[in-house]
């Protein structure tokens, strides 16, 4: 046989190397495992150094040539009070850091360990405060500044604090009744509640810097309790997530990367400081990176672009329904009068990820799928079709060696729990495509090393880990998320357990149904939850609706029109029976998240709808939506009708 001339068979093998590398995403996976290697071995050092506590990450940078003068933080100038500082650079937050530190100490002798709980929203004390509480050894708690009543004091009791620092502007969470609830209990213990006033920076400002001895921080290790993050608190009141300090030393080592960090970024989040995404993704791989982080006081839709186009951010950060609500403003020239190259984010629905991208001209979309408690994370980054709607993409080896570590399992909606195998009681895998939930592998012997669950509640923590899965005695940490997986290694959302319902004996997903009404014009924005009916088995699908300025079905080619659309987009189960229309707006949680228990309780009886109209399909095949009142109430639940 002859031999192939070297100047054919270079080029040929460069080229079937490529096409490998694209259709196996070898290269990505290669590269993924070496950063995430890295990081295992570098957490292992912090444990040997004594260096786990976080403090020393921000110190380090503050006392780098390099980055101590550069911009930390910075507040848009329509953020700020008139003469107010809106930047500080790392050597002077540093040292502001440092000025809170010996306030603490001295007023309140913040003891190492300790949990401190701070209610504050988003401004420059929140990072002043949370890194002087680490600075000394001290755990900060993180309370969500949107609570009042009792999910307020819930979340400051049983974070063990004796200390609770609140906003000055947020002082009417302190009612007579929070007061009586933290004062001392039969054990003579009592919640020190502090209102930071207004004046108080000034007057810390005036002190000399603390910065705490070694001892003080000594002894910690990564997978100890850094700092308590709570649940939105959507289906119970919120619990306290255990967070390892592990997860902000990944914020600096692992993620300034995957968003494509450089000490030159400037990354703008209104997202609040109380939630993981903002305080550990942004915050921390800002210090990471040693770049500019730039303090939304809150996610204004109309300011949202405004403020990334005066700032010159070039990362943004999104997250639940944000997305949505920019597309919803109208058309302004911030829309592409900026410098963003990636906006970053968690929970960008398929049908506004496009039109999102597009309306503002972001070259590349970072989205992640992850909880605050969750041992493991998933990421993507996207700059083409080929990844729009996902929360992941692994290549063939990636595949290959997180079948070990993780897994998506069938899921039996019937019983509520993971379906098991009737001859080997073991999980079962889902097939190529099926959803199913998504569990991530522990050591059974050593769980705390990657999941320390939530504080005070043995019984929420134990409920997500799932035992004896493919062998006796393995543990895995429940996601309670239903995902698929296609044949390229494409994760996709599916729903959240819970969320997910069953309709003529088949599963229904919210997720999927929202997006198909969502792509109808008449449609501003879907909610979609099941909904128990009398005489009826499973749950109906119901879609609380936001509609467009200029639609009502109350007219008839538009209740016409969303019967045709549902129907051919969705599968005759899937089609949503009632369709409720709210007035004003969603609620949400403080994450821009919406919420679905209030609505599913309230069904479909009339006299639970608060004033909202309601309509519904009497059979799947009726041409269009109709009123559904009194009347037809009460011929569904005496048993009249069957659907």
């Amino acid at each position: 046989m002859a031999a192939i001339p070297l100047a054919i068979a270079a080029p040929a093998a460069v080229s079937a190397a490529a096409y490998l590398n694209a259709k196996f995403g070898i290269g990505q996976d290669v590269k993924g495992l070496a950063k995430f290697t890295k990081f295992q071995k570098q957490l292992e050092a912090l444990n040997t150094t004594d260096r786990a506590n976080a403090f020393y990450a921000f110190e380090d940078a503050a006392k780098d040539p390099k980055s101590a003068n550069r911009p930390f933080l910075v507040l848009p100038q329509d953020a700020a009070a008139p003469g107010e500082q809106t930047q500080w650079t790392y050597a002077e937050a540093y040292e502001t850091m440092l000025k809170y530190a010996g306030w603490l100490k001295d007023e309140f002798s913040v003891q190492p360990k300790e949990v401190v709980a701070m209610d504050f929203t988003n401004k420059p004390q929140f990072i002043w405060m949370w890194f002087a509480i680490w600075s000394l050894g001290a755990i900060p708690g993180f309370i969500n500044s949107n609570l009042r009543d009792n999910a307020f004091i819930h979340c400051v009791k049983i974070s063990t604090a004796r200390l609770l620092l609140i906003d000055s502007s947020i002082r009417e969470v302190l009612t007579d009744e929070a007061k009586a609830a933290l004062g001392p209990t039969d054990t003579g213990r009592a919640i020190d509640a502090v209102i930071v006033q207004e004046d108080a920076h000034d007057k810390i400002m005036l002190l000399a810097p603390y910065r705490a001895p070694d001892s003080l921080r000594q002894g910690v290790k990564y997978t100890d309790t850094s700092l308590l993050i709570y649940t939105s608190g959507t289906t119970g009141l919120p619990k306290a997530g255990n967070v390892s300090w592990g997860k902000p030393w990944s914020g600096y080592l692992f993620w300034p990367a995957f968003q494509e960090l450089t000490a030159e970024s400037r990354y703008y989040s209104p997202m609040p400081l109380y939630h993981s995404a903002a305080s550990l993704l942004c915050v921390c791989a800002c210090i990471g990176a040693r770049c500019t982080y730039i303090m939304g006081p809150k996610f204004s839709p109309r300011n949202f672009m405004k403020q990334v186009s005066e700032t010159k951010a070039d990362h943004c950060q999104y997250i639940g329904e944000i997305c949505r609500y920019l597309l919803s403003t109208p058309a302004s020239p911030y829309d592409r009068a900026h410098n963003l190259k990636v906006a970053f984010g968690n929970g960008l629905r398929p049908d506004v990820w496009d039109a999102f991208k597009q309306r503002f001209a972001i070259p590349t979309i970072v989205e992640f799928y992850g909880a605050t408690e969750a041992p493991t994370a998933t990421l993507v980054q996207s700059r083409n079709a080929f990844t729009r709607g996902t929360i992941g993409n692994t290549g063939l080896i990636g595949r290959l060696l997180s079948r070990s570590t993780t897994a998506i399992v069938k899921y039996d909606l019937e019983t509520d729990t993971p379906y098991r195998s009737p001859s080997t009681h073991f999980c079962v895998r889902a097939a190529t495509g099926e959803a199913g939930e998504y569990i991530t592998w522990l050591d059974p012997d050593a769980i705390a090393e990657k999941y320390q669950g939530y504080l005070g509640n043995d019984s929420a923590s134990t409920s997500k880990i799932l035992r004896d899965v493919f062998t006796k005695g393995d543990a895995w940490y429940r996601t309670g998320d239903l995902l698929r997986r296609d044949a390229d290694g494409r994760l996709y959302f599916t729903d959240r357990i819970g969320d997910t319902f069953r309709w003529k004996s088949e599963n229904v997903s919210t997720a999927e149904v929202a997006e198909a009404l969502s792509t109808h014009p008449a449609v501003k924005e879907a909610n979609v939850y099941g909904v128990a009916l009398p005489h009826h088995d499973g749950r109906a699908g119901c879609a609380a609706l936001l509609l467009n300025d200029g639609h009502s079905l109350d007219n008839a080619s538009t209740a016409a029109s969303l019967a045709s659309h549902v129907r051919q987009k969705l599968p005759k189960y899937a089609i949503p029976l009632f369709l409720r229309l709210v007035k004003g707006e969603f609620e949400i949680t403080g994450t821009v998240k919406q919420t679905k228990v209030g609505l599913r309780n309230q069904g479909v009886e009339i006299e639970k709808m608060g004033g909202d109209r309601l309509y519904w399909l009497p059979t799947v095949g009726a041409e269009a939506y109709e009123t559904f009142a009194e009347k037809q109430w009460g011929n569904l639940s005496g048993g009249g009708v069957r659907l």
